[in-house]
């Protein structure tokens, strides 16, 4: 007779459950993680938050919630997990808030992490709290200012004069991400380009490494990236490296002369005018001898305060300006040609400059149209009078190339007009430095004598000076630059006077790296111990959203990759396998949004269903990469789901035969938990479930290994059955269940039945069926019999649990 367990339970009680196993988990310190050699690990890695003041919403923490599954499960499987967590704390935000407040931003930070871990606790995470990072903590940007030194040491880190937006009634300049459209986000005023001073780094020095790298393969063959296929392009494009000719066009007279990069030197016979930015430096110097300067001016006026969006807007109707009295000299004929200035020319894309050849361009042909230019044909096969024709073929009237192949003298016709034949990039040097307060001092001091001197190392950090609060300084230069205790200092180099640097780095620097630091985050001599970062590294998997594609992930590669040259790291990609996060959006369809008022807030959620109903709802509402919208009515299902397991408890018994449907699960929720496949795993265990709870009684070994699978999805919950069950140590350090593969396989099996090799039928048999009884159903089976009337049959091959193939002869 089976034996019952005493299996009642008082009611399932989540604000009681919840609370205690986090005070538990905490106090014995589970999740701590610890280097231990011959152990394989497993770092998993969530693209930490920025604390802002709003707290989170339920939309925020799917991705934590996919994290933590994959790491418990990896847990339990005996892998060595990494999984912490940070604050991104730097930024905007902050900076803003403080202005308007008259506060130091780090005050508002402080509360704003402060609120942030509150969430996320009462969530039941398995984050290492004790390897915590935070931006804006000088132990930790000590070495943020260490890899700059690193970078201008090498070279890849320089002063540029660069435009900025500019914001003539904040009197401050802005960063791309303080501008909505065209207008200051804080008052709404149009925002101005107005060139400054800029520290900036040299990011195309790596282009190729960047490039070449997302299909790079280890010493095991494997790819050293498994990224989603959509990601991976989305970087090439935004890295965009072309092959094409660097060609010089003398303006008439004065000695100046205008580069161009393109890649169509095939129609370099086919220029008719030219076509720089307005804010080119070359308009500078020509303006006081062009013939409608006032003209020239005002269109440069209203260039400054568009976009570079609206600028290059494919569909907006073209506008320009020439420059009257000034000539190009075309260097394949010496023809000379008309300059002109238009908004959709950007100063720091490419040279500046361009070509126009309006017979095989489309936008050079609108423009030409538009103004009246001449329109040249140089490659057969087109009606320029309808539209330009930008397809390869036969050259005319191109002097001594004329009927060869526009595609084959490329390079001939580049030589040809003294050009070289180089490599371009779309990527731009990174401009590195804000006019902020609130951001990473730039280690750098400026001496009359010296020129931009390094910080030493041994006097990292350069903390941020503590202020109460502080105004922005007017002239587009950072507020630091109006606390003259802080910038006035001695030079390092030669004693005599110096300034500090008063740019500070942007938000993007501190989170290029920071992975590396939860390996080693307390130490103090180096940025990250060797031996640690080499047993951590590569992170395995990297989850967050997927608006950072671009530009956060090739910041950190690009980090990552220098670090890796000058030996700080022994691998040269950071993240082995990414995957992006689905948005949840309000009820309304819209993002959620206080603007919209349609925020959920996980506060209230936890507090009226739970936190491992909330997690379970997050990840079953659709595929995790995909959007969704949120609806709170919707977890009650996720509430009773549990509330069933709770109460399927009662029927465990202390023994009993293994249950077909355990393996079938324990095989469905690991793969698809490897998969990121959530919803389908919780599916699985609601199907299993349904299963279970039919029978009058529930093996022990079964439920275990059922509360085992359910454990990283409803942590609490898991753990409250499993210590009621009589284990001493937590469910989740237990060992993650396996599967019989003779378990899993179906009680039937499909049949097909073929005559002569064609497939005529098929029939469901119990799996193990002999010979004779399979020859017999295929013979009779309706399907197959009027293939078989009036025929003798010659032999039957029988493959168990396949098929049956009946020959007969001919």
């Amino acid at each position: 007779m089976m034996m019952r367990m005493n299996n009642k339970l008082p009611a399932y009680d989540p604000a009681k459950i919840e609370k205690k196993w986090q005070k538990k988990w905490a106090a014995s310190k589970l999740y701590r993680s610890e280097e231990t050699a011959g152990k394989k690990k497993a770092y998993i890695l969530d693209m930490f938050p920025y604390p802002s003041g709003e707290g989170l919403h339920v939309g925020h923490p799917k991705g934590y919630i996919a994290t933590d599954i994959v790491s418990r499960m990896r847990r339990m499987q005996g892998l060595n997990v990494l999984h912490p967590m940070g604050f991104d704390a730097f930024g905007l935000p902050a900076e803003n808030y403080a202005l308007k407040m008259k506060t130091n931003p780090m005050i508002g930070v402080a509360k704003n992490v402060e609120r942030f871990k509150e969430q996320l606790e009462i969530l039941g995470f398995d984050y290492d709290w004790s390897r915590e990072i935070n931006t804006t903590d000088p132990e930790y940007y000590k070495w943020t200012q260490w890899i700059f030194l690193r970078l201008f040491k090498k070279g890849l880190a320089y002063e540029s004069y660069e435009p900025i937006n500019w914001c003539p009634s904040c009197k401050t300049g802005l960063a791309n991400e303080d501008v909505e459209g065209s207008r200051c986000e804080r008052c709404g005023t149009p925002v101005e380009k107005k060139p400054m001073r800029q520290w900036v780094l040299k990011i195309t020095d790596y282009a190729d490494k960047l490039l070449r790298d997302l299909d790079a393969k280890g010493p095991d063959s494997k790819p050293l990236i498994e990224w989603p296929e959509s990601i991976k392009e989305l970087q090439r494009n935004w890295i965009g490296r072309s092959e094409g000719a660097l060609l010089t066009f003398k303006v008439k007279g004065g000695g100046r002369a205008i580069d161009v990069f393109t890649t169509r030197p095939d129609t370099l016979f086919g220029v008719t005018y030219m076509v720089v930015a307005p804010e080119h430096k070359l308009v500078k110097e020509l303006l006081p001898s062009v013939e409608n300067k006032k003209e020239v001016e005002s269109y440069i006026a209203k260039a400054a305060i568009a976009t570079e969006i609206e600028r290059t807007d494919m569909t907006k109707d073209k506008t320009g300006v020439e420059l009257r009295g000034v000539k190009a000299v075309n260097p394949a004929n010496n023809e000379e040609v008309p300059v002109w200035i238009a908004d959709y020319v950007l100063a720091d894309y490419g040279t500046g400059a361009v070509m126009a050849v309006p017979a095989h361009d489309d936008r050079d042909y609108a423009f030409a149209k538009k103004f009246g230019l001449a329109i040249r044909e140089v490659i057969a096969g087109g009606d320029i009078n309808k539209t330009a024709y930008i397809e390869d073929g036969r050259l005319v009237n191109s002097g001594k190339f004329d009927g060869k192949d526009s595609q084959a003298v490329m390079k001939e016709i580049t030589g040809f007009a003294h050009g070289k034949w180089v490599t371009k990039y779309k990527l731009r040097d990174w401009v590195f430095s804000r006019q902020r307060y609130w951001g990473e001092p730039i280690p750098i001091i400026h001496c009359e004598k010296c020129g931009a001197v390094p910080v030493p190392e041994e006097d990292l950090p350069v903390k941020l000076p503590k202020v109460k609060y502080y105004e922005p300084t007017g002239t587009g230069e950072s507020p630091l630059a109006a606390i003259d205790k802080w910038v006035n200092v001695k030079c390092p180099k030669c004693g005599g006077k110096g300034k500090r640097e008063t740019n500070t780095m942007p938000q993007w620097a501190g989170s290029s790296w920071y992975y590396l630091r939860y390996e080693d985050p307390k130490n103090d001599k180096a940025l990250v111990d060797l031996e640690k970062e080499k047993y951590w590294s590569p992170v395995d998997l990297y989850v967050g959203g997927a608006e950072h594609a671009t530009r956060h992930l090739i910041y950190a590669r690009f980090w990552h990759k220098f670090l890796y040259d000058i030996g700080a790291v022994s691998t040269i990609e950071p993240f082995t396998r990414l995957q992006s996060v689905g948005l949840i959006m309000g009820e309304d369809g819209r993002k959620m949004s206080k603007r919209f008022g349609n925020i959920v807030n996980p506060d209230d959620i936890v507090k009226t269903y739970g936190a491992d109903t909330m997690r379970l709802y997050e990840m079953f509402m659709g595929p995790f990469d995909q959007q969704i919208s949120w609806n709170t009515s919707s977890m009650v299902g996720a509430r009773r789901f549990i509330e069933r397991v709770w109460k399927l408890r009662e029927k465990a018994a202390e023994v009993g035969a293994s249950d077909r449907i355990i393996h079938k699960t324990v095989k469905k929720v690991t793969e698809d938990i490897e998969n990121l496949r959530f919803n389908t795993a919780i599916s699985a265990l609601m199907i299993a479930l349904n299963e279970l709870d039919k029978g009058k009684s529930i093996a022990r070994k079964d439920f275990e290994s059922y509360l085992k699978l359910l454990a990283p999805f409803a942590p609490h919950v898991a753990e409250e059955l499993w210590i009621s069950l009589g284990n001493k140590k937590s469910i989740h350090v237990s060992e993650w269940p396996k599967f019989d593969p003779a378990m899993v396989k179906d009680s039937n099996a499909s049949i097909v039945v073929q005559i002569n090799g064609r497939v005529r039928g098929s029939f469901e048999s119990e799996r193990g069926k002999g010979k004779e009884w399979l020859e017999n159903t295929a013979k009779t089976l309706p399907e197959a019999k009027k293939w078989l009337e009036g025929k003798k049959i010659k032999r039957i091959v029988v493959v168990p649990d396949k098929l049956v193939n009946v020959v007969t002869e001919s």
